[in-house]
């Protein structure tokens, strides 16, 4: 017998009236499409040797959003961000189980290039790190190693315009960029990775080495990049992740009593408004109110 025809009304039931079913589609229209995460973590386990650092990871990061990583010293933050580009696979003996789907695909899977996947997802470190190059070979240098046949000025003065930094730098591109300050460091620094075009920057507390201006102009710059890249950001600072991020996972260190072992979980995730005025676990709670970190 032929299945029965979802048109067929049965005997008994309901049907929606054609207004009715005009009405939910129109409504079902002007719904925003559902927005596909840029990461998705799942079951994430990350060791060093026998030593377990992070245990049970499972989040989604959103696009186009600051994502912050806090929680207290020892807790995996550094770790859990570095697996975002393979970047823990440089530590001897560390292994990462669990899955960190980028678009939907595994970058941990067999056959995956983590080169090509740094292409996607740069970096900045806490201290400003710059070639002892020009400013100029600074921004040049992954964009010529990747085999870029553009305008390679052009390049140059965009990333520094992106970085804010080109107002301050464009009549000594040929200096060296150990001559900046470390607040202009870091953002050639940040210049330095957006010159590849990437999809994602990770910054690991990219401003604990700066004064308080030079912060406010790498926060400033953060909100700024937002618009065309996914941010994920550890800090150790409470007030900085409240200003900038738009979502927030907080970390915690958990103990095997019997072995006393350490290693870092994942408390509490969400929109960085709940997680600092209304968190839902009570270490979260006491951690973001300054009990403990």
């Amino acid at each position: 017998m032929s299945e029965k025809s979802p048109m067929v009304q049965e005997e008994g039931v309901d049907m929606p009236s054609p207004a009715a079913v005009v009405s939910r589609d129109d409504a079902q229209s002007r719904r925003p499409p559902v927005e596909q995460p840029v990461f998705s973590v799942r079951d994430l386990s990350v060791s060093y040797g026998k030593n377990v650092a992070l245990k049970g990871v499972t989040m989604d990061i959103r696009p186009r959003r600051i994502t912050a990583i806090i929680g207290p010293s020892g807790c995996g933050k550094s770790t859990l961000i570095r697996c975002f580009n393979r970047m823990n696979e440089l530590i001897p003996g560390a292994q990462v189980d669990g899955q960190v789907l980028y678009h939907g695909e595994d970058i941990y899977a067999p056959g995956v290039d983590p080169v090509v996947v740094r292409r996607h997802v740069g970096m900045v470190f806490q201290r400003p790190n710059p070639f002892p190059k020009s400013i100029y070979d600074n921004i040049a240098f992954g964009a010529k190693i990747n085999g870029y046949k553009g305008d390679m000025d052009e390049l140059v003065e965009r990333s520094l315009r992106r970085a804010a930094l080109w107002d301050e730098v464009k009549a000594k591109l040929k200096k060296s960029a150990l001559d900046l300050s470390g607040g202009q460091q870091q953002r050639l620094c940040i210049a330095r990775a957006i010159a590849v075009e990437p999809d994602v920057i990770l910054m690991d507390e990219p401003a604990s080495a700066l004064d308080p201006i030079a912060t406010v102009r790498i926060e400033d710059l953060m909100q700024e990049l937002k618009r065309d890249y996914s941010i994920i950001i550890v800090t150790h600072n409470m007030q900085q992740a409240a200003r900038v991020s738009d979502e927030t996972a907080f970390l915690y260190t958990e103990v095997d009593e019997a072995t006393s072992a350490r290693w870092g979980i994942l408390v509490e995730f969400g929109k960085t408004g709940r997680i600092f005025t209304s968190p839902r676990d009570k270490r979260t709670e006491d951690y973001v109110s300054g009990r403990f970190g």
